[in-house]
């Protein structure tokens, strides 16, 4: 067995500890000596620590890290520079007190080295100090690196009063590498956002955002080349598992862990978090996911009133709804694109507009699936149980067992969860058959002239129309006006229609209607 770096997000213990490592150093060495200040938002999990901690080996000289990799040849002079590495990433900041003890805890280890003439003064006063000395001191120009910038933004983000109280602090912080630039030789901050009302960069006007930029599109994580060609063994004792070809095991690979784009010309990308747990466990399985909860945007799109439906479709937007975040509850999206569970998938270039959907199956169902407890009064066990059970309904043509265990999702929402709105309901119906996207053909549509739902399973094709307070028969009605069946005549399986009338007083299904055929 090789060496996967689970966990390890340190450069050095990588190249010492003999860890599979996917070289990124010929752009590192690229970026380091094209410009200055940088900053980068990815995903959660997605290998920005491990970038600082490349720059960090590379600034400090570390030429004996760097054996065998791109850059050793790239690199003449080997040049040490003092380095300043903040890494928010390891707190929690729940008071204000949090994030001021965090930072007096990296300036007082910064100042045991170039002194501490500033010790009584604020944090940034103290971070201006530590930058001139060690200029001074060495001679040469500074590096500071600081990781997951936005982490104290992120965990206040519902707290309005903490929130402020954190983007005062931090703008000033920040601000003084604009004021320091004459002392510094390389600036790059990473985080999961970049926000924009709340001004945290407002007097760090000059950074570089190569967050959407194609040069940079593939500096973090694994391309598909680069996951044949550095973990070919690996793939191969997986396809053996699975009982799969080669090529056939990199495609299913594509569809569980690939997809992301960060630019609309760009390469996708692979989470490499997940990829190396799917190595070392011998399974595909939900890795980045589960270590981490986005109770956040759970709470963002409760309070947004957020149309669920838009996630399965995919959205058009322009780039500065997504790209940017701005402190708004009425508009999810940024922070669902920048924490990872939307990614570019085209680009109008005529007009300007870029659709977003989820990145890969891992993301798509693992999503739907956490949110169904905060829309139903459904547990986690419970909802992998009845999407199952749906599954073996259809695939047995039992569509009134179908109907029934449906109800269940929707007989169990008291009204305060949903507050009796309509959309929240449709929501449900959208999740239930997009997870079950995981074991059949399905579809889920809300644009007009299209069909609510659509299961094809290897005997039937069901054809599904939704209406509230309306009635079945004029659900099945619509289906045979609209031609919603026309697609799949040919499909050589049998037609079933299913009108659907959901009552939004009893807030459940009052009645549905089944026909076969045309």
């Amino acid at each position: 067995m090789r060496k996967l770096p689970i966990g390890i997000q340190t450069f050095e213990s990588i190249r010492q500890g003999d860890f599979l490592y996917v070289d990124k150093t010929a752009m590192v060495y690229q970026i380091a000596h094209i410009g200055k200040p940088y900053f980068l938002s990815r995903p959660r999990r997605f290998g920005k620590s491990l970038l600082l901690s490349t720059f960090e080996a590379y600034f400090l000289g570390r030429k004996d890290l760097f054996r065998g990799l791109a850059l050793e040849k790239l690199e003449t002079e080997w040049t040490e520079y003092p380095v300043l590495h903040l890494d928010l990433n390891a707190r929690k900041y729940e008071v204000a007190g949090d994030l001021d003890a965090m930072l007096n805890q990296y300036l007082e280890g910064w100042e045991q080295r170039y002194g501490c003439g500033k010790r009584e003064r604020s944090p940034e006063e103290r971070f201006a100090y530590v930058i001139e000395q060690a200029y001074l001191q060495t001679g040469k120009g500074v590096v500071v690196l600081i990781d997951e910038y936005d982490k104290p933004l992120l965990q206040a983000l519902l707290d309005g009063a903490l929130l402020e109280e954190y983007r005062r602090m931090l703008k000033a912080f920040y601000g003084v590498l604009k004021s320091c630039d004459r002392y510094l030789r390389f600036v790059f901050l990473t985080g999961v956002t970049k926000f924009a009302q709340v001004s945290v960069f407002s007097d760090l006007n000059q950074l570089n955002d190569i967050s959407m930029k194609l040069p940079y599109a593939e500096i973090c994580g694994i391309t598909k080349g680069e996951l044949q060609q550095v973990f070919r063994p690996e793939l191969e004792c997986l396809a053996a598992r699975y009982g799969l070809s080669f090529h056939d095991m990199v495609d299913k690979m594509e569809c569980q862990y690939d997809g992301y784009h960060f630019h609309p010309e760009g390469a996708g990308m692979f989470n490499p978090f997940s990829v190396l747990n799917a190595f070392d466990a011998e399974e595909l399985g939900n890795y980045w996911f589960q270590t981490g909860t986005p109770t956040y945007l759970v709470d963002l799109l409760k309070q947004s009133d957020y149309d669920l439906r838009l996630l399965i479709d995919g959205i058009e937007t322009t780039a500065p709804a997504f790209s940017e975040y701005r402190a708004e509850v009425n508009n999810p999206l940024p922070m669902i694109y920048q924490s990872g569970y939307l990614t570019i998938k085209g680009y109008d270039r005529e007009v300007e507009l870029y659709t977003l959907r989820f990145p890969n199956d891992e993301v798509r169902y693992g999503f739907l699936n956490f949110l169904v407890p905060y829309y139903t009064r459904v547990s986690d066990d419970e909802t992998g149980f009845h999407i199952a059970k749906f599954t073996r309904e259809l695939r047995a043509g039992d569509v009134d067992a179908f109907m029934e265990r449906l109800k269940v999702f929707f007989a169990g929402i008291p009204y305060e969860l949903s507050n009796g709105n309509e959309r929240h309901y449709q929501a449900i119906f959208y999740i239930v058959f997009a997870l079950m996207g995981q074991f059949v053909e399905t579809e889920v549509r809300s644009a007009r002239g299209r069909a609510d739902a659509v299961v094809r399973t290897s005997g039937n094709v069901f054809v599904f129309e939704f209406k509230l307070d309306g009635s079945a028969e004029e659900a099945m009605k619509q289906i045979d006006e609209k031609g919603y069946l026309i697609p799949y005549r040919l499909d050589g399986r049998t037609l079933v229609k299913v009108g659907v009338n959901f009552s939004k007083e009893t807030r459940n299904i009052e009645r549905y209607v089944v026909a076969t055929g045309e």
